[in-house]
């Protein structure tokens, strides 16, 4: 269900990093969703059996700041202004809060699929006995 992601292999070489960095964070900036006081993880579609079951497991407190984040997004876009500057997000608290929920449940499905394909069968009597 996730996408595939290239930063663990852009983390790994420095000089291909201090390419990338500039330009992702352009891009993070020209997105705009952190000037209507949202963060990354506030973008997920919630669409899915897997995004539905990560937001049931999000702690009260996060599930809260992220209704208020929407909600308050959505009235900004309705009202077609930005929030004011101090209140946008800013870089270091844009932190994943959801995705990291989404992976458990991921590999979750993903164990008890293996599992449920598991095929169990018996030995055969004479094996046990050596003959």
């Amino acid at each position: 269900m996730s996408a595939p992601s290239l930063a663990p292999f852009i983390l790994k070489r420095p000089w291909l990093q201090k390419w990338v960095k500039p330009l992702a964070n352009w891009y993070v900036n020209a997105a705009g969703y952190r000037q209507l006081g949202l963060r990354a993880d506030d973008l997920i579609p919630e669409e899915n059996d897997t995004v539905q079951l990560a937001l049931k497991r999000l702690p009260p407190k996060d599930a809260y700041d992220r209704v208020f984040r929407l909600r308050r997004a959505f009235q900004c876009s309705v009202s077609h202004q930005l929030l004011p500057k101090n209140e946008w997000t800013k870089q270091e608290e844009d932190t994943p809060y959801l995705s990291n929920i989404i992976q458990e449940i991921e590999a979750e499905m993903k164990e008890r699929e293996d599992l449920e394909a598991l095929v169990v069968s018996k030995r055969a009597a004479n094996a046990k006995s050596g003959h």
